[in-house]
Parts: C-alpha cells; sequence; structure tokens
C-alpha cells in the first residue's frame, strides 16, 4: 500500500463519523423541508400524481457547507490553498442560493444559465480551473488560457445534466452518492485528500437525504439538490486534475456520471435533430421514455445506479491500466448505453409511445 493510500486508510474511520453526523444533520434539514412544504405540483411531463413538496436537497447544501467550514477550519491534511479553499466554499454557496431562488420562481431557461456560469466564474476566479488535461495515447496536454473556457463549460454542462436527469424518486440523489464514494476511494488512493474529504462530506448530505426520497418519494430534492449535486461533482473533477499530489484524469466525473452524461447527450442531440426547442421542458429523456414505456420507475433509477458503479470501476481500471488499453476500457460504458438505448427504444415502439 502505497503511503497516500494508507493515510486515507488512517483517517477513514473519523472521516465517516464525519459523514454519518452530517447525514443525520441532512436528514433534520429534510425533515424540516418537508414540514414547510415548497410545493411542487404534478404536470403531465412529470413522474408524480399528486403535489409534493421539493427543495429537499436544502438538506444536502447544508451538511455540505456545515461539513467543508469544519474541514476549513480544521482539516489540515485535507485544505487546499487559501483562495481556493475561499473560491470553492463562495461558489457552492453562491450555486445553491441561486439554485433555490429557481426553485421558488422557476426561473427562465437562460436566466439559469447565465447565473449558473456567473457561479462558475467565481471557481475558476480564485484559480479552479484545468490548465492540462490527460489523453489517452496524447499524454498530458496543456491547455493554457483555453483551460478557463473548458473549465466554465464543464461545470455548467454537469450542472445541467444533473438537474435534467433528476425526474425519478432517488435516480440523481442515488449517481451522486455512488459518484461521490467512488471519487473519494480514488483520491484518497492517489493522495487526492482535499477532493477524499469533500466527496465524503458530498455524500453525507446525500446519504441524509436518500431514505426521503427513495423508494417514495416523501420529498424531492429540486433544483437546489439536483443543480448542487452536479457543480460539486464537476469541481472536485477540476479540483482532482488541477491541485493533487499525483493529478488525476479529468476523464473521473465523466466516467463516473457516464449514464447521465450520455442520457443528456443522446436527448440533446434527438431533439435538435427534430427542430425541438431545446428550452423547452419535456418527457423525453431515456430514464423517462422508459418509465413512460412501463418499466418500474424504481428500477430505473436503481440502474442508474448501476451505470455510476460501473463508471467507477472502469475509471479505476482505467487510471491502472498501461495508456494502450485505456481507450478500450473507455469504450465500456459506452457499449452499455447504447444497449439500453436499444432497449427503451423497442420498449417504446411496444408501447406505441410515437411522440418522446
Amino acid at each position: 500500500m502505497n503511503l497516500p493510500a494508507a493515510l486515507a486508510v488512517l483517517a477513514l474511520p473519523r472521516h465517516l463519523a464525519l459523514m454519518a453526523g452530517l447525514a443525520i444533520f441532512s436528514a433534520i434539514v429534510v425533515r424540516v423541508m418537508i414540514s414547510i412544504g415548497v410545493p411542487d405540483h404534478p404536470d403531465p411531463r412529470k413522474a408524480h400524481a399528486h403535489i409534493t413538496p421539493k427543495s429537499g436537497g436544502v438538506g444536502i447544501v447544508c451538511a455540505f457547507l456545515l461539513g467543508v467550514l469544519l474541514l476549513y477550519r480544521y482539516g489540515q491534511v485535507s485544505r487546499l490553498a487559501e483562495p481556493y479553499f475561499i473560491g470553492v466554499i463562495a461558489a457552492a454557496v453562491l450555486i445553491a442560493a441561486i439554485s433555490f431562488i429557481d426553485d421558488l420562481l422557476n426561473l427562465p431557461f437562460l436566466v439559469k444559465l447565465l447565473t449558473q456560469l456567473a457561479c462558475a466564474g467565481v471557481a475558476v476566479a480564485s484559480g479552479l480551473w484545468v490548465h492540462m488535461l490527460a489523453l489517452p495515447y496524447y499524454g498530458t496536454v496543456d491547455f493554457g488560457a483555453a483551460g478557463i473556457a473548458i473549465t466554465l463549460g464543464f461545470l455548467v454542462f454537469v450542472t445541467n445534466a444533473m438537474n435534467f436527469i433528476d425526474g425519478l424518486n432517488g435516480l440523481a440523489s442515488g449517481v451522486t452518492l455512488i459518484a461521490s464514494l467512488f471519487l473519494a476511494g480514488i483520491a484518497g488512493l492517489h493522495g487526492g485528500f482535499f477532493v477524499y474529504t469533500a466527496s465524503l462530506l458530498l455524500a453525507g448530505g446525500v446519504l441524509g437525504f436518500l431514505p426521503f426520497n427513495f423508494p417514495k418519494g416523501r420529498i424531492f430534492m429540486g433544483d437546489v439538490g439536483s443543480q448542487f449535486c452536479g457543480f460539486m461533482l464537476a469541481l472536485f473533477g477540476v479540483a482532482a486534475t488541477r491541485f493533487q499530489g499525483v493529478p488525476l484524469s479529468f476523464l473521473l466525473v465523466p466516467f463516473l456520471l457516464s449514464g447521465v452524461f450520455y442520457d443528456v447527450a443522446f436527448t440533446l442531440i434527438r431533439r435538435l435533430l427534430a427542430g425541438e426547442n431545446i428550452a423547452r421542458a419535456h418527457n423525453g429523456h431515456l430514464y423517462q421514455v422508459a418509465r413512460r414505456a412501463g418499466m418500474d420507475s424504481r428500477g430505473v433509477a436503481v440502474l442508474h445506479w448501476g451505470f455510476a458503479a460501473l463508471g467507477g470501476i472502469t475509471a479505476l481500471a482505467f487510471l491502472a491500466a498501461p495508456s494502450a488499453l485505456r481507450p478500450a476500457m473507455g469504450l465500456l460504458p459506452l457499449a452499455v448505453q447504447l444497449v439500453w438505448t436499444r432497449y427503451v427504444i423497442r420498449r417504446a415502439r411496444i408501447a406505441r409511445l410515437d411522440r418522446w
């Protein structure tokens, strides 16, 4: 066992205790949000048939921010340099506040996009942006100033991707939990102690929320939960490449969220080709079509958890494999998604869903 992995193992009991404490704190906040009851009204594109409270993601946000403030104060090993750490906290607070306002007011898509870009800009302004990218065959590529635009685009895309996928009980929260745990494990093995600890903090917040949302949805994450989770996972991916003792591949988060990325990209391309307004709300994502075609919504959610776990296993293999083998490994999640797409299309035809 190498030194970084040994240090992560030694710290694990304390970090698991912190994660459990944050899960309890998150659950308390979620119960308060159920009582407050920010309503989510059903409509034809949504999966629920009754008014259900949303913004349960406030519990995730509060737990994470409490944890990261404790980390800032006491976590000497897991600290980032001061400007970067403050950038993480500021960006997290800003995306949480804006996405909660979105829950309350249902902001227009363009306004939402611009505010997300502003949140990403706060992180980038602190120095959290990708300078270099590790690619199979090509090795390390230095992007220079272009890395700023890449980082901004990546943060905004992942934030929206998680927001789009949050349409079934437990789907987005379960994927976030699994992705966070894998990311923590991978970062711990490679000496990325900030990403290791921060991922466990996010996992704790989600763990406290998930029992209220799956298998039965007593409350939904809302935009404040889905956008926050997507933004933070993307930010961890950036931090993993930029500031750790052993640089990690920028492909880690795309591997972990391969099911989410594929669904969003496939749906976006399909709607563009059909001449549809991509900013208009719809129920044409693959996971939504699968549910409309008769699949149990809980099964669809669990299947996406499996996609996240497969992405984590692939990421571990990718980092350990020789460079020549990495491209083939990277194709495994894509192959699984192609099989899933074919299955959904077949079910949709059987159910005679002419319009997605």
